[in-house]
């Protein structure tokens, strides 16, 4: 059956609803905005959070709190943020690992460039390749050598299977032929302890959560996995130094439930690109590493969607899956 309905009623349902929306926006945020970090704290994606967080919470005028819900490699805290009202009060921490696994997880049950509305761009940064100080290898190339001379001694640790740490690894074997056990954790703080006991070889991490543990003498970097050197690691070369046309970033921005009204939206994209351009903020980030990514909603989502469709070719040809 076909019902009509006048044309006065639809007006008015637009009008309702576009009101609605400016309503919501005039008064957002009226209560704590929780920032959801699909993994264990000590990591990059969780530094990050608590970084933005302080600075959110200063330009909004409300608390904005930080809650790790770590587990099924980034998929846990995902789905949580996907099947959350779309409101403006539960966002998410947006990260490679998403675009990545689109493609390495074949049961899924839902589609991140569907279901996840852009909000804004925070940092693009190096994944570094570092090895725990008990490995006898300075270089690359040593590496390398070290790693097909002893194929069952060299353990590669990950924050988690379909992260960029992962796939970055995953790339390297690829192109070396390097056979490594890969061994996931729930975050890159629980990798990056076993790294430095020395109960695993390798990490190709984010440079922010690596960084300080470089500096301080308590793992080695071997290389940056960029196309050109990270300026706050000038002595530090590149993996394509050794392996030409290796190559892989990581990058980090916010997300919110599909749905949530755009002036939200707007209004928290303004937020995060007001704190990009503060110069404290810009010192605190470029500490870390990396280089800034700010702009619209679309300018983030045009990242997410390009990163998925690079990885989906590096997924595929290293064969890499999870169940």
């Amino acid at each position: 059956m076909m019902f009509n309905i006048p044309r006065y009623f639809l007006m008015l349902l637009v009008s309702s609803l576009t009101l609605t929306g400016s309503a919501i926006a005039a008064d957002y945020p009226n209560k704590p905005i929780r920032l959801i970090v699909a993994y264990s704290p000590g990591g990059t994606t969780d530094v990050l959070a608590r970084i933005m967080s302080q600075g959110l919470s200063e330009k909004l005028g409300e608390t904005v709190l930080v809650e790790n819900k770590p587990g099924g490699g980034n998929n846990i805290g995902t789905e949580y943020v996907v099947r959350s009202p779309a409101d403006g009060y539960t966002l998410t921490i947006v990260n490679p690992a998403n675009a990545i696994n689109a493609t390495l997880y074949k049961n899924l049950n839902f589609n991140f460039i569907n279901d996840i509305a852009p909000v804004a761009g925070i940092i693009r940064t190096p994944n570094v390749m570092v090895v725990t100080n008990s490995l006898p290898v300075k270089t690359v190339a040593e590496f390398i050598t070290y790693c097909k001379a002893n194929p069952t001694k060299v353990n590669m640790a990950s924050s988690g299977s379909g992260s960029s740490i992962h796939l970055s690894g995953e790339l390297f074997k690829t192109m070396t032929g390097c056979k490594m056990a890969h061994i996931p954790y729930k975050g890159a703080g629980p990798a990056l302890n076993d790294l430095i006991a020395g109960q695993v070889q390798v990490l190709f991490d984010n440079l922010p959560s690596s960084s300080g543990f470089i500096k301080d003498g308590r793992i080695r970097a071997l290389a940056v996995t960029t196309s050109v050197r990270e300026a706050s690691l000038p002595n530090v070369p590149t993996v394509a130094e050794t392996v030409p046309g290796y190559e892989a970033s990581a990058w980090f921005g916010i997300g919110a439930p599909k749905g949530t009204p755009r002036e939200v939206i707007d209004k928290l994209n303004a937020a995060v690109n007001q704190l990009l351009a503060d110069p404290k903020m810009q010192k605190r980030l470029a500490d870390l590493g990396g280089t800034l990514i700010p702009g619209t909603p679309e300018d983030f989502g045009k990242i997410i969607v390009s990163d998925t469709q690079k990885w989906e070719k590096v997924v595929k040809a290293s064969g890499a899956t999870v169940d």
